[in-house]
This record gives C-alpha cells, sequence and structure tokens, in this order.
C-alpha cells in the first residue's frame, strides 16, 4: 500500500477487521491482571558513548536482522557547546512511548503495548504492512520492513531476551556502559537511581508521546531535533 492510499484511508476512518490478529495479541487483550505490571525503560548516557557501534552489531546478530535494516544506531554528527566543537554519539531506537500513536493507527492491532512491561511490539503475524504506524511515528527511521516477514518491525528492547530476565542486547554489549535498562517502577533499578541522580531528556517531548527511553548528556535543542535513523553519517570515526 503506498503513502497516498495510506493517507486516504486514514482520513475516511477505515476500519479493518480483526481477522488477522494472532492468537498473541488476543491473550493480551485478554489480559487485565497489572498489579504486577513492569515499565521497561532505557536510559543512555551520551557522557559515556565512544560511538563504536557494537550496540548496532549485536542487534543485528541477536534479532537476525539484514545490515541494512536497523532496529538501533548511532546517529554520528557533530555539535557546539559552549561555543566548542564536539563529536555527539547519539544511539537512536523505538522510544516505547507510553502514548504511542502507532497503536491507534494500527488497523489489526498487529501493533500494541504490553500490559506486561509497556513494551511496544509488531505481531508479525497480524502486520498488513500497511505503514500507517510508519507514517504517524514522529521518529523517522526506527521501523523498517523485515526483508524476511515483509512485515514492518522495529526495536522491542529484545522481548525475548528481557522477559526471561536478560538484557536487551545492545545494553549487554555496550563496551562504554553508556546504555542502562531497567523497570521504572523498581525504585532500586539502575535506570531509577540514574534518573534520580541526573538531568535527562527525551527526543522530541512537544509530541506528547512520553518516551521511555531517556538521555543523559542531551541539550534542549538537541532533544527536539527530528532525528532519523537512517540519517547520513556527517561524522564518521
Amino acid at each position: 500500500m503506498d503513502r497516498r492510499k495510506a493517507i486516504k484511508l486514514l482520513a475516511g476512518g477505515t476500519t479493518v477487521s480483526l481477522v488477522s490478529a494472532s492468537p498473541v495479541i488476543a491473550s493480551v487483550i485478554a489480559s487485565n491482571s497489572e498489579q504486577d505490571n513492569k515499565k521497561l525503560a532505557m536510559v543512555i548516557d551520551l557522557r559515556r558513548c565512544n560511538g563504536c557501534k557494537a550496540c548496532v552489531t549485536a542487534c543485528g546478530h541477536e534479532n537476525g536482522n539484514e545490515p541494512n535494516e536497523h532496529r538501533t544506531q548511532v546517529l554520528q554528527s557533530s555539535t557546539e557547546i559552549n561555543g566548542k566543537e564536539y563529536v555527539l554519539n547519539l544511539p537512536l531506537l523505538c522510544n516505547q512511548c507510553d502514548n504511542p500513536v502507532c497503536t491507534k493507527v494500527c488497523p489489526t492491532g498487529a501493533t500494541f503495548k504490553r500490559k506486561e512491561d509497556g513494551i511496544v511490539v509488531v505481531d508479525s503475524t497480524g502486520c498488513i504492512n500497511c505503514n500507517f504506524c510508519v507514517y504517524t511515528c514522529p521518529y523517522d527511521g526506527v521501523r523498517f520492513t523485515n526483508s524476511k516477514t515483509g512485515t514492518v518491525d522495529k526495536c522491542n528492547f529484545c522481548i525475548q531476551r528481557t522477559t526471561k530476565g536478560f538484557l536487551p542486547a545492545c545494553v549487554e554489549t555496550c563496551t562504554g556502559g553508556a546504555r542502562v535498562f531497567g523497570d521504572l517502577k523498581d525504585p532500586d533499578s539502575d535506570v531509577s537511581k540514574l534518573l534520580k541522580e541526573h538531568e535527562a531528556l527525551v527526543l522530541q517531548s512537544d509530541k506528547n508521546t512520553q518516551p521511555n527511553v531517556y538521555y543523559i548528556g542531551l541539550t534542549d535543542t538537541e532533544s527536539d531535533q527530528p532525528y532519523n535513523l537512517n540519517s547520513a553519517l556527517t561524522w564518521q570515526r
């Protein structure tokens, strides 16, 4: 489906039957228990990111994506702070929003927010690749069409790992310790402690998507920029 047809459908309020939704989606919708829910989040300390891109390599290996299909990427460019030029290594990924627009426009329910941990996922068995989620997401480039499944793909905090208590692949392999992952509902988690100790910003806060990816060391001006995960590099180590 091309962009013009997709926008036309959205404007017309067209609905699509949930006949293609998978049992996984149904089980999530049916679940009403929230007492043990987590709120998983990632804090990225830009002061510690050295631009090695071990996270990008580990992500691709863990999730089986092709080299040009990125669930995460490190945007490398230059920035000026207090009149001095610095190199900026900016890791980008799906922001796992508390108020995701992607789930609201998905006609089949294939894109949904998990109640048990707040992760926004795409179920490839229900996705029809209409790209509504791609067009409406304010964070350009965090989604792509998986060449193997032919459906939309994106970061899901490595749910195959995190549901078993392991860290996402990008966090486990971060050589600088810049990526920190945990439950914001746990006051003793590393992410909770970091957010209490440091000022952290989210990307494009004016969009009111309420992201669960936080950045330490990001300026107000930088946080407002519409970065694209697939942007061409302006600097390379």
